[in-house]
């Protein structure tokens, strides 16, 4: 006895769009759960706040200097924020009287350190930093900065910033220039 063809092509079918179905949760669920793929977006997170804090730290403008202030202080937290709400007043009385205005841009930058557990991470950042005084016309230069960020409630945030250093290589010292350089 035969069967239906059309039954048992409709069963056919049925049961490959089971299996694909199955395939497609099953490849859904383990890619939701990969740590690696959480990893990467935290990553992703931490050069995200990096970049915009360090851009953030390095621009200001003595027209807007408190809401210039305030951002350097939104962009940071533990010592640095410290520092920056101590040295407030001192910071205001020196771009006052310098009325400049500086604005940064950034590169480029990179993710050198992310501990996720501990929610600490590092970045090196890459900017365009301009200066325009009073009088006279813009001065550019390039930078690097090296940041420690730190995880708080309100997202990923600068505990540290300095200078990255040039022009040497771990374990030498830059010496005097010879003819031959």
């Amino acid at each position: 006895m035969r069967g239906n063809p059309l039954l048992t092509s409709a069963a056919a079918l049925a049961l490959l769009a089971a299996g694909g179905a199955g395939w497609g949760g099953w490849a859904w669920y383990t890619a939701a759960h990969d740590e690696s793929a959480a990893y990467a977006t935290t990553r992703d997170e931490v050069l995200a706040a990096g970049e915009q804090a360090v851009q953030n730290m390095n621009t200001l403008d003595h027209r807007d200097l408190r809401r210039g202030l305030d951002t350097w202080q939104a962009s940071a937290t533990g010592d640095l924020l410290a520092q920056l709400t101590d040295s407030r007043a001192q910071f205001e009385r020196q771009i006052r009287q310098a009325r400049t205005v500086t604005g940064a841009k950034v590169l480029s930058g990179a993710v050198t350190e992310l501990d996720t557990r501990a929610g600490r991470a590092s970045v090196m950042v890459a900017l365009r930093i301009t200066v325009t005084p009073p009088k006279g016309k813009p001065a550019a230069k390039e930078a690097r900065m090296l940041g420690e960020l730190t995880r708080t409630p309100e997202g990923w945030k600068l505990s540290a910033l300095g200078q990255a250093p040039v022009g040497t290589t771990p374990g030498t010292t830059p010496g005097p220039a010879t003819a031959a350089d």
